[in-house]
């Protein structure tokens, strides 16, 4: 699998800099990925979606991820082509 291309939004505000859309292997697209900004520097949140749970009578709202790497590797690849994109739009 290999990032064919990446494309980066701004979204400055507080603590989010950017949406990230990647291509993979010019066939498969994964969009909604947000470069935030923590105490430790930038880092990724991989596209997810907040729904509301019953749980016992109780509403809860959660964040269930949509996609994200499985392993080091994938997450590594993912993070230095993002990062790398951002960073020349600055």
């Amino acid at each position: 699998m290999k990032i064919t291309s990446v494309r980066i939004v701004k979204k400055e505000n507080s603590k989010m800099k950017a949406i990230a859309e990647v291509v993979l292997d010019d066939c498969f697209v994964v969009k909604g990925i947000k470069i935030l900004e923590g105490d430790s520097g930038l880092f990724l949140g991989m596209p997810s979606r907040t729904i509301v749970v019953n749980n016992d009578g109780k509403e809860e709202i959660i964040h269930v991820d949509i996609a994200n790497p499985i392993n080091r590797e994938t997450r590594k690849m993912f993070t230095d082509a993002i990062l790398e994109e951002y960073k020349k739009m600055n």
